[in-house]
């Protein structure tokens, strides 16, 4: 009995093994890529880090290791908002979203939507880096109310900084040869199957995140007559700052800039795939 109880263990912690190793693939990253639990750079070519198959967790191999089973990252480690991993500020505060993105989205709507070039007008700058201060040391209790910033460009500001900050970008550089394929399809159908396998992609927090995004910017579009910001004027803007091509090559990524605008034009557009 106690020579079977012990084979019985030992095929127990085997599966137990297996699992671990089934969910956790070490994968190779393209473009930079910082690790999700203690916030450092994953150096490297080739087999940079560990890949959760669950949840897109991305870690250094030595720090799966004591990843929790919902992967969720220490928040010790998390001490900013703005050029912190998306995945990694969600997990640590518990989000859908970023909350430096709803705030500024609902602030913007609450009185921006008819304001003359949206997002296409530039804020005063030391002004955008008061405000990404504001939330990288109060987070959700930052103050972005008219009372503090009058300039609704400065809030639109902010939002298009954090983007820009990100180290990895909304639209990952994983994802980023498929949207592009999307954008240079000329039939329609395709061109939108293609663009739904793309936003496949994508890790939950981001998808989630443009999704709500883009939604935004419909809005943005449905006072046009105020505004003067179509979708077309919305992918020029919001091309270049949620896209970064991997490619080292400077002109291979000035080539694609097009693209990145037509991207965010059709997902301005066709919200349903999400």
């Amino acid at each position: 009995m106690a020579i079977m109880g012990l084979l019985m263990l030992l095929t127990l912690a085997a599966s137990l093994h297996f699992l671990s190793i089934c969910f956790h693939h070490v994968h190779t990253f393209r473009g930079p890529h910082w690790c999700e639990y203690c916030a450092n750079f994953m150096w490297g070519l080739i087999a940079q880090g560990v890949k959760c198959a669950d949840c897109g967790l991305n870690v250094h191999k030595q720090c799966s290791k004591m990843v929790p089973n919902d992967c969720k990252p220490d928040l010790k480690h998390v001490k900013k908002v703005y050029s912190c991993d998306l995945t990694t500020l969600v997990k640590a505060h518990t989000t859908k979203r970023p909350m430096v993105v709803d705030m500024c989205i609902r602030e913007i709507e609450s009185r921006g939507l008819n304001s003359e070039g949206l997002y296409r007008v530039s804020g005063f700058s030391d002004l955008i880096e008061d405000v990404k201060m504001a939330f990288d040391r109060d987070g959700e209790k930052a103050d972005i109310s008219v009372n503090m910033y009058e300039d609704i460009n400065i809030i639109t500001g902010a939002l298009k900084l954090y983007f820009r900050d990100l180290p990895i970008p909304l639209i990952t550089y994983d994802a980023y040869p498929k949207f592009i394929e999307s954008a240079k399809i000329m039939d329609p159908d395709e061109q939108l199957e293609t663009l739904h396998e793309a936003l496949k992609l994508l890790p939950p927090a981001h998808c989630e995140t443009l999704r709500y995004l883009m939604a935004h910017l419909k809005r943005v579009t449905l006072h046009e007559k105020e505004n003067l910001m179509n979708a077309e004027n919305l992918g020029i803007v919001f091309g270049p700052t949620l896209m970064r091509s991997p490619e080292l090559d400077a002109m291979a990524a000035l080539n694609d800039i097009r693209y990145q605008r037509l991207v965010v034009e059709l997902l301005i557009k066709t919200r349903h795939l999400f």
